[in-house]
């Protein structure tokens, strides 16, 4: 098993290095986010998939079309912006005045084809047409309304910015791993999470906050333009919170995902990546950071 994970893990970063890297340079057409916008897609739709798949087993059935149209609605909202430009350039649609509200628009579309689907396949009562509503909602802001903190990431505050997200989370991951492993002795959610220890929430943060000290220090310099607003203007205390704020949204994902697991009785999120479970289990943490860490950059707290 660890064999698979780790070949799992090695392919996944690979992947995801090299897009970000082409994505940096702009390659190509010459704007930022066209290399990942393809992967926000296929992400959204293989999330809202699990998630589906995990509802079904305690036998809901949200209308599953309104549920990816939904989700990938939302997201794509986020990338308002390189939609937009990509509109442009390939004369898909005449210009359009920037607007702010799009995301909540593609919100509400979906709140509308929620229900219009639940309307359309109704037959009696008692067959639980608010709860699959309701449900597919739920999807659809869990999977593509979060997905859009990370477009918003990159499109608005750059590269680094992006990347630090991943960066920090998983870094904590592997620091909460290695010292709930070694140290680890008081469960802390023991019905959610049983290997997850109070031992180990210690490591994470402290992994956490150096990841975010090293990649303001190191990484931001090497890959922020010199013109740009550099790592002098960040004190040290705000990196440390920012590390030390990711780090807690990430947890909060995991657990997050824990309970939807549980509560669905799953152990898995899915199974087609070996050792690893599903997409749903590596982004899970990542999916309540990202919104965290959208409002440090966008109030100013980091740069």
């Amino acid at each position: 098993m660890l064999r698979w994970r780790l070949l799992s893990s090695f392919i996944i970063i690979a992947v995801m290095l090299a897009l970000i890297a082409l994505d940096h340079r702009e390659v190509g057409l010459g704007i930022p986010g066209v290399w990942l916008l393809p992967m926000l897609l296929i992400v959204t739709v293989l999330a809202t998939e699990e998630v589906i798949s995990l509802l079904r087993n305690q036998n809901h059935r949200p209308v599953e079309w309104v549920t990816y149209v939904g989700s990938l609605g939302i997201a794509v909202a986020g990338a308002e912006k390189l939609i937009k430009e990509l509109s442009f350039q390939f004369h898909l649609t005449p210009n359009y005045p920037a607007w702010e509200g799009w995301p909540m628009l593609a919100v509400a579309g979906g709140v509308i084809l929620a229900f219009g689907g639940e309307m359309w396949r109704f037959r009696k009562a008692g067959e639980g047409a608010i709860v699959n509503a309701a449900l597919s909602i739920f999807a659809m802001i869990y999977v593509g309304g979060l997905m859009m903190f990370l477009a918003w990431q990159r499109l608005d505050h750059g590269t680094f910015a992006f990347l630090s997200i991943p960066i920090v989370v998983k870094f904590a991951d592997t620091g909460a791993y290695t010292f709930g492993r070694l140290f680890g002795r008081h469960k802390m959610t023991p019905l959610l999470s049983p290997g997850k220890t109070w031992q180990g929430a210690v490591g994470g943060l402290l992994a956490g906050c150096a990841a975010s000290w090293l990649s303001f220090t190191y990484l931001q310099p090497a890959i922020t333009p010199a013109s740009a607003t550099g790592p002098a203007s960040n004190s040290l205390v705000a990196i440390l919170l920012y590390g030390f704020a990711l780090t807690l949204a990430g947890m909060h994902g995991d657990l997050a995902e824990s309970l939807l697991k549980r509560d669905m009785n799953r152990k898995d999120s899915s199974t087609w990546l070996p050792g690893l479970g599903g997409v749903l289990d590596i982004i899970d943490s990542l999916l309540i950071a990202a919104p965290v860490a959208f409002l440090f950059w966008h109030m100013g707290w980091v740069r």
